[in-house]
């Protein structure tokens, strides 16, 4: 059972939130929140597997709400996508470098967020579709904001960092397999040395790795 919190200011979107996965088997909604002090102590109590946080929020933003969550050793285990209205957003980039594990449009369809919060769980999380395109494009530019050194990419394999770059390019482990005609269990010991090798939390923070070091992505 994945245990999923909601955390957003707008009482129609919780609202509709919980009745989407009211009737999921495999989902419970254990817990909702309306701005990121309340979030953070109901993730803290809850411990859930995934979030559904909203960016933009009163008292505490979920920008900061995600990075304490990120630091917090007792919910190594919890996984948090952001939410927003706009698929135009510097916060999109901030929240990647934070440590989120996916990121949604609002209007996205109701199947796509189920289907966000179980490939978050399962560890699979990535980005919306919609905003996709705009984050490789950015991604692939200058260096925007604050930056450390680049991750050394150059301690993958060469398999390795393909695998990488068709992950930053949106592809599934399943679609992996049959671009590069490998079993998916394979796809996914790629991926896990990849991941051990950079430091990276998560899928989501070794697209950004690919992206700061200058991986060349697949089109």
């Amino acid at each position: 059972m994945i245990r999923l919190v909601v955390v957003d200011d707008q009482p129609l979107v919780r609202m509709g939130l919980r009745m989407l996965v009211e009737d999921e088997p495999d989902i419970a909604l254990v817990g909702a929140a309306a701005d990121g002090v309340q979030g953070l102590a109901v993730v803290r109590e809850q411990r859930p597997d995934v979030v559904l946080m909203d960016i933009r929020m009163p008292v505490l933003d979920g920008i900061e709400a995600l990075r304490r969550v990120v630091a917090d050793p007792e919910l190594a285990g919890t996984r948090v996508i952001m939410l927003t209205s706009f698929d135009v957003d510097d916060h999109v980039f901030d929240a990647l470098r934070a440590g989120a594990s996916g990121f949604l449009l609002k209007s996205a369809e109701p199947v796509e967020m189920l289907h966000a919060v179980r490939v978050v769980a399962a560890g699979e999380a990535l980005l919306s579709p919609a905003v996709t395109r705009r984050v490789i494009a950015r991604f692939a530019g200058p260096p925007v904001g604050r930056g450390g050194p680049r991750p050394p990419l150059s301690v993958l394999t060469e398999r390795e960092r393909e695998v990488v770059g068709w992950v930053a390019a949106g592809l599934s482990n399943d679609q992996i397999a049959e671009r590069l005609v490998l079993s998916p269990a394979t796809v996914r010991t790629h991926l896990s040395r990849a991941m051990a090798k950079l430091d990276a939390r998560d899928r989501a923070q070794l697209v950004v790795f690919a992206y700061q070091g200058g991986l060349p992505i697949p089109d």
